[in-house]
């Protein structure tokens, strides 16, 4: 992955370091009330996010692969050490481990075009499930569209779970999802290995870790079903079925 950080400016001399002392300190944000700070924090909730149309994204790794996709910050980069205290940075980080660098995003910078196939999740409500979707869907060129009462893949959680892949990935909402409609469902479906499954493009419906998809349309929907060989297990985690899912497509199209 390429580094976070951008082509470092030409060293300066001796005598012109001397002369930016003055103005590089009071470049540091050392103050808890600083308005970068505090917009950070309050994107913490999805409330925010949704109203402002921004989030935070907390690490390296996050934020080289924004810079891979061309996805420019919409403020400074706040980077521990060089333009804020690192205690303050640690103060808004939502990880065991405070990581060295924090992004502000547009989220109307992500992608936004169409793929051949969607998962489209409904009700998908555990944030880590989301963001592990949202990173298989880019492995097997995949979108992803949402239903009403998923977790946010914008928030912290679902953006470590995606690995950087958020910035890859179209989103796209439920009703938008193209073509016909696959319904995996945990029982009562054509075995996948066996089911005929149309041409792309084509969107495999995923329910929630719980109540599963909604009975209506439900019967309207090809409804497909992922056999398990284990007498005890009742059914897949959504994250693990969605995988299995987009792989038999692949395979299918000899690229698995």
């Amino acid at each position: 992955m390429r580094s976070w950080r951008r082509r470092r400016r030409p060293r300066s001399t001796r005598k012109q370091r001397e002369g930016q002392t003055d103005s590089r300190l009071s470049l540091v944000i050392t103050s808890r009330d600083n308005a970068t700070l505090k917009l950070v924090r309050k994107l913490e909730h999805r409330k925010h996010r949704e109203e402002t149309g921004l989030f935070a994204c907390e690490g390296e790794d996050l934020v080289a692969a924004a810079l891979a996709e061309g996805i420019e910050p919409a403020f400074e980069l706040l980077v521990a050490g060089e333009n804020i205290l690192p205690e303050l940075l640690a103060s808004v980080s939502e990880l065991p481990h405070a990581s060295r660098v924090i992004g502000v995003y547009r989220k109307e910078d992500l992608p936004r075009f169409a793929r051949e196939t969607t998962l489209a999740l409904w009700r998908v409500g555990d944030p880590g499930n989301v963001g592990t979707l949202v990173r298989t869907a880019d492995a097997f060129g995949a979108g992803i569209a949402l239903s009403d009462g998923c977790a946010d893949p914008l928030g912290s959680k679902a953006l470590r779970a995606s690995a950087g892949a958020i910035f890859r990935v179209p989103l796209s909402d439920w009703d938008d999802a193209p073509g016909p409609r696959i319904a995996l469902v945990a029982h009562g479906g054509v075995p996948l290995s066996e089911a005929d499954l149309p041409d792309p493009p084509l969107t495999i419906l995923l329910g929630s870790e719980r109540e599963g998809l909604p009975d209506h349309p439900l019967t309207d929907w090809y409804k497909v079903t992922i056999p398990l060989p284990g007498e005890d297990a009742e059914s897949l985690n959504v994250a693990a079925a969605g995988a299995i899912a987009l792989y038999e497509l692949s395979r299918r199209r000899g690229k698995g």
